[in-house]
């Protein structure tokens, strides 16, 4: 895990502890995962030079893949973690363990570019966070 943002930290066993519990739950081993925590700046550069995608998102993850197995990398932003904790009345922790269980989703395997595929993310994204927060109490 590096934390690449200027000013905004999230924890690091939390970080661990999030992707563990996705990856393990979801049946998904990879040899090796990067987090990458970033801002908005660095985001859109990586997504335009990437995807060709010349805008911010909240998180990129990259499956890496070869014959025996696969690596990844997520790049999460923190500023978006940050605004849309704010917009949809959630603590910045949750947010961030939200973008943190999209983009682990991503690199298991699922995707959300239609309509039915993304309500299957959120359902996955929603017991995640549910199942995280019956551990802590």
């Amino acid at each position: 895990m590096v934390n690449a943002h200027p000013r905004l930290r999230f924890s690091r066993r939390e970080t661990f502890q999030t992707v563990r519990n996705v990856l393990r739950s979801e049946s998904a081993a990879p040899r090796s995962l990067s987090v990458v925590f970033v801002g908005s700046r660095r985001i859109r550069g990586i997504n335009k030079r990437f995807l060709r995608h010349d805008y911010v998102t909240d998180v990129l993850a990259f499956p890496l893949q070869d014959g025996l197995g696969f690596d990844g990398e997520l790049y999460v932003n923190l500023d978006r973690a940050r605004s849309q904790a704010k917009e949809y009345g959630v603590g910045f922790a949750e947010e961030t363990r939200r973008l943190l269980i999209h983009g682990t989703l991503h690199l298991s395997g699922y995707s959300d570019g239609t309509g039915r595929e993304k309500a299957r993310m959120v359902e996955r994204e929603e017991y995640h966070l549910r199942k995280r927060s019956r551990r802590a109490r």
